[in-house]
């Protein structure tokens, strides 16, 4: 199947160039700086950007300076098994929040998901791996141990033999496969690598395969992994579902005295996102009602809306780390808060701008989803 032409934009014009001309398009990528070089690898469909990739000069440059869940997209849609020369470049932190996003289902690890991240973080190489075995929460390491493996600890009794197909970089420590295909190949790779650099890590993490009770592992993993995302702007699942609160009749038309509603903190932002969204078809009320924005607003309106974005992916339980989740997000959050900022626009006779700068996105989004409760997700979605 032919792919698709890439989009008419200077990521589409480059990559129309390095079809026709390699040589020129490397030249015409070199002439930007690392930043420049960033956003034209983010403004790329994540189906081309491994033709992007091939273009970079300094991809240890430009790699570490990309939004965490971007190289999540990225890894994802090359493949993670094809995945090395992106991951090589990786910092720990970038890794971290690739596993966050991606190997987990709703509040326990993907196990699957978890060893795929592992197996192409090891084939980018050992220091690829360590980087991310050191930056990853003890308890998700020792889940993901025992999940693969049962560990026994040699005693000093005189007639104590090894396990049966037991595995071992020691002679203390040994590792049987809890399934029978499973060579546990990727475990003791990594466990080699600890092994080797910090056997204090290996140690401890052993220790913890054998005494370590799941439930608490699990339990103490999902804390660490919702701080982080916290960080990244995704909230407690509690906390999202709020936007969903159905509104009492007479809280439909409730209008602030005070234009703060755009008065946001700005917050680290996992994706790029450098221009006020819009969707392909009809632009929603709310982005043309932006577009009317002041720059200092609009700045606002953009971390707001995001915030907004984000907590529909928890609340919809939608996959954080597949890049369709995104826009999907986006459009649900323009969408059903356009009806919101619609009804309260001709309740008051005011602009929607107006009634922009007073409302919070939040709140114009509950507005929506009081008048159309269809939206709400469906109950028992565990995606």
């Amino acid at each position: 199947m032919a792919s698709r032409p890439p989009p008419q934009t200077e990521a589409g014009r480059i990559l129309t160039l390095a079809r026709r001309d390699g040589p020129a398009a490397r030249k015409a990528v070199e002439a930007l700086d690392v930043l420049g070089q960033v956003a034209l690898f983010c403004e790329t469909p994540v189906a081309h950007r491994v033709e992007i990739l091939d273009l970079l000069p300094s991809p240890e440059a430009v790699i570490p300076a990309l939004p965490e869940a971007e190289l999540c997209f990225t890894a994802k849609a090359i493949g993670l098994a094809d995945a090395a020369g992106l991951l090589e470049h990786a910092t720990g932190e970038q890794l971290q929040a690739c596993i966050d996003l991606d190997a987990w289902r709703s509040d326990l690890p993907d196990h699957a998901a978890l060893s795929a991240w592992f197996d192409a973080c090891l084939e980018a190489g050992t220091d690829t791996a360590l980087r991310a075995v050191e930056v990853l929460d003890m308890e998700l390491l020792v889940l993901m141990l025992q999940d693969r493996a049962v560990v026994h600890l040699k005693t000093n009794d005189d007639d104590w033999q090894p396990p049966a197909g037991g595995m071992t970089l020691e002679g203390v420590f040994y590792l049987v496969a809890k399934r029978g295909d499973d060579d546990l190949e990727t475990v003791m790779g990594i466990l080699q690598a600890l092994f080797e650099r910090d056997y204090w890590h290996y140690f401890r993490l052993l220790q913890g395969a054998i005494w370590e009770l799941p439930s608490d592992c699990e339990e103490f993993a999902l804390r660490w992994r919702t701080s982080r995302l916290m960080d990244m702007g995704f909230p407690t699942r509690e906390e999202a579902m709020a936007v969903y609160g159905v509104l009492r009749d007479e809280e439909l038309t409730t209008l602030p005295e005070e234009a703060t509603a755009l008065d946001v903190t700005p917050f680290h932002l996992p994706v790029w996102m450098p221009d006020l969204p819009s969707t392909r078809k009809k632009t929603p009320a709310i982005l043309l009602a932006a577009a009317e924005l002041a720059p200092d607003e609009k700045r606002g309106f953009l971390y707001a809306f995001l915030a907004l974005a984000n907590k529909l992916a928890v609340a919809d339980r939608m996959p954080l780390g597949e890049a369709e989740s995104t826009p999907i997000a986006i459009d649900k959050a323009a969408a059903v808060a356009s009806m919101g900022l619609l009804h309260l626009a001709e309740h008051h006779g005011l602009a929607p701008v107006e009634v922009l700068r007073r409302v919070r996105l939040d709140r114009l989004f509950r507005v929506g989803a009081s008048l159309d409760q269809s939206v709400r997700p469906q109950v028992g979605s565990t995606a």
